[in-house]
């Protein structure tokens, strides 16, 4: 199975911060059409039900279309705009880079503003720029100005950065990797899974607020009471520079990543080595990681109800959390073979030994 470049293309470029995710959950809802039954919970996630076995397991595998960005919080005399973070920002990475304020008028080009290194002394050259001190500038003069271009506070404000396949055509490049390619992983699934049989219902879910609370994953998750969940994420690639093994051990070009655990979640140990098992008996290359310092949406999907199997299947990444960042295509069709495997294998039979405690 080939990635599909024009998808992926089109899911990292549309815009779709904490809580306004309607641009990514229109596109998906376009692809989904006619392979799969839509809906929405009511806090916005989509969900994609491709039935094969109606008696069988319901299976939720999620993909959060928020990606990290900020919103407008003041317009100060001069047109500038100070923000607020939405998602895990680290300020050495935000200064000098574009961004769009997406207003009622349409984007509204803009930068987070630096003071040139002319006139930084050399005590202020040492000290990073704390986020709060940031402001955006939108090319204006005046708050008047600015208003005009239709931007007010509450506006959402996300990374301009461009899809780019790199001079090595196994890397692409792109904004948003965390998470659209979760949610395209699920698209082409469930597109494959209108070829083939399946021993249960599959659930794509383009899950909203993840970046801020894995809000939409408790949601969408109760609204399907799910017999196995997956989250599908990008990992975090330790091969470059200043990376060490302790702190991730995963590369790109070497296969999906199974998460051993994360802040939110332990996974089901018999449905981990299931999917293991699965990647051996098939030659899927894989890896598997720790993801001590964040959370993803199975750690919500876990918990509901009486408990549900869960695990992260990842992509590994590089740079995430900035404007940009790469994964390989060969690791994201392993991943999307081995999720096919995976699924196809998953009937109630064993499903119900994950929990035979």
């Amino acid at each position: 199975m080939k990635a599909n470049l024009e998808l992926l293309k089109k899911i990292t470029s549309v815009p779709g911060v904490p809580g306004h995710e309607d641009p990514v959950r229109d596109l998906i809802k376009e692809m989904m059409e006619g392979k799969a039954e839509i809906s929405t919970d009511k806090l916005g996630s989509v969900i994609c039900k491709k039935e094969g076995d109606p008696s069988g397991p319901k299976i939720m595998i999620s993909g959060h279309m928020d990606e990290i960005g900020f919103m407008v919080k003041t317009i100060n005399e001069k047109g500038f705009l100070t923000f607020s973070p939405l998602g895990g920002w680290w300020n050495q990475v935000m200064l000098a880079q574009r961004v769009q304020v997406l207003t009622k008028n349409g984007p509204v080009e803009g930068i987070i503003g630096s003071k040139p290194p002319h006139v930084l002394d050399p005590e202020e050259k040492k000290k990073p720029v704390e986020i709060k001190n940031m402001f955006i500038d939108v090319g204006t003069t005046s708050k008047e100005e600015t208003e005009k271009l239709g931007v007010k506070p509450g506006d959402p404000v996300v990374p301009s950065s461009d899809f780019v396949e790199m001079g090595n055509e196994d890397s692409l490049m792109a904004k948003a990797w965390d998470d659209r390619v979760g949610c395209a992983l699920f698209i082409q699934l469930i597109e494959e899974l209108n070829r083939k049989k399946h021993p249960n219902t599959v659930y794509g879910v383009g899950s909203v607020q993840e970046e801020v609370g894995l809000r939409g994953a408790q949601t969408s998750s109760q609204t399907i009471e799910p017999d196995v969940g997956f989250a599908l994420e990008v990992g975090i690639a330790g091969d470059m520079p200043g990376m060490t093994e302790h702190q991730a051990q995963e590369k790109l070009g070497e296969g999906p990543v199974i998460f051993m655990l994360d802040r939110s979640m332990i996974p089901n140990t018999r449905l981990r080595d299931f999917v293991i098992d699965t990647a051996r008996e098939k030659e899927i290359p894989y890896q598997v990681d720790f993801m001590e310092g964040g959370g993803t949406d199975a750690g919500k999907i876990h918990l509901i109800g009486s408990g549900v199997p869960s695990l992260v299947l990842a992509v590994p990444a590089r740079y995430i959390h900035s404007h940009y960042s790469i994964i390989s295509k060969r690791d994201y069709e392993n991943t999307l073979k081995l999720l096919l495997e995976v699924i196809t294998r998953l009937d109630k039979k064993t499903v119900n030994k994950f929990t035979s405690y």
